[in-house]
């Protein structure tokens, strides 16, 4: 997870400033703008039937976006064009959400009004657990040693090498690594701030030999699984054991597949280290691009599968849509 302490943009800057006049970091202060949002956003989903739930949801959707946006100097540093392109347009999308909400909420039809409900218990349903795991050492590791074990499982299965995975190191805010063994922070709650890498775990040849690359959290496919965990868990006119199986189907899917990704960006930038595109080494290209690119399509993929089993999932995200693009004519009641 990266910080925001080195921003230089405006919004990223100001927030910096004030973080360092009331003495915390500035991820401590993204943490909070997002926990806030979360939570906002849980209540007003919560509490959908109150008048004042729209109100509430659009200072959720602000600040959520916010959050977000906060992320995108740092893909841009890594050099990130999908993750650059999704965060810097959360804050903008935010506040046109809170819009909706406060504004332009009278003038939406009965089913765009359920589509925003459904829509904020997704993000709130989806953000709070991933935080959760981020913010919990215990967790935050042992979905790192997964990733990377499985990763390793995958290459030895189909035969493309030996590898070993290394012990948990810790990726200091002020530069410089150690291991987990080390590290004197509380692993029950992250209390202080953590380089780049938070904790990672480098691989190696069965030789010795360091590959030149390490798994953190991100590397993990939890981003993924918890957006279809927050839009199945948000479906509240569905069926309990419908929404597990959806879950149930999903979420190992997504793990298989992230496996899949993580064997094959260690390969391919193993076997073509001296690779290079635009300047692109294999690794960023694999990792950021064409990676990137296959992930998308698979989700897409299996968000359509999961259509005919939970077609109120469809339902939802097509009534968020423009009516153009829903194919349907324009009326008084705007969406």
């Amino acid at each position: 997870m990266a910080g925001v302490d080195s921003m230089e943009e405006p919004i990223g800057a100001a927030l910096a400033g004030i973080a360092d006049s009331i003495g915390i970091s500035g991820e401590a202060l993204r943490l909070l703008i997002g926990i806030i949002g979360m939570t906002l956003l849980a209540i007003s989903f919560a509490r959908s039937s109150e008048d004042w739930s729209g109100r509430v949801a659009g200072s959720g959707w602000i600040l959520m976006g916010l959050f977000i946006y906060l992320l995108s100097e740092y893909y841009v540093k890594i050099g990130d064009p999908v993750l650059v392109l999704m965060t810097a347009t959360a804050l903008p999308g935010g506040i046109a959400l809170a819009w909706f909400e406060i504004d332009k909420n009278s003038q939406l039809s009965t089913e765009t009004k359920q589509s925003l409900v459904w829509f904020r218990g997704m993000v709130a349903w989806s953000m709070i657990p991933y935080h959760v795991v981020y913010c919990i050492p215990y967790l935050n590791i042992a979905f790192v040693m997964l990733t990377a074990h499985s990763a390793e499982w995958m290459l030895e299965f189909v035969g493309l090498g030996s590898y070993t995975m290394g012990e948990v190191m810790v990726d200091l805010q002020n530069g410089g690594e150690i291991p987990l063994s080390e590290w004197n922070g509380n692993m029950l709650l992250l209390t202080q701030p953590l380089g780049d890498g938070g904790f990672f775990i480098p691989m190696y040849h069965e030789t010795g030999e360091e590959v030149n690359i390490g798994f953190i959290l991100s590397c993990s496919g939890l981003q993924s699984m918890i957006i279809f965990v927050g839009a199945i868990v948000a479906l509240q006119t569905v069926p309990w054991n419908r929404r597990m199986r959806g879950l149930l189907i999903s979420i190992p899917t997504i793990h298989l597949l992230n496996t899949f990704r993580n064997a094959g960006i260690v390969w391919l930038s193993d076997q073509y280290q001296n690779w290079e595109f635009v300047g692109l080494s294999m690794f960023d290209f694999a990792h950021s691009y064409a990676a990137k690119a296959a992930s998308l399509f698979a989700m897409f993929l299996l968000a359509v599968a999961l259509f005919d089993m939970l077609p109120e999932l469809h339902r939802n995200i097509m009534q968020l849509l423009p009516r153009k693009l829903r194919g349907e004519p324009k009326s008084s009641a705007s969406s």
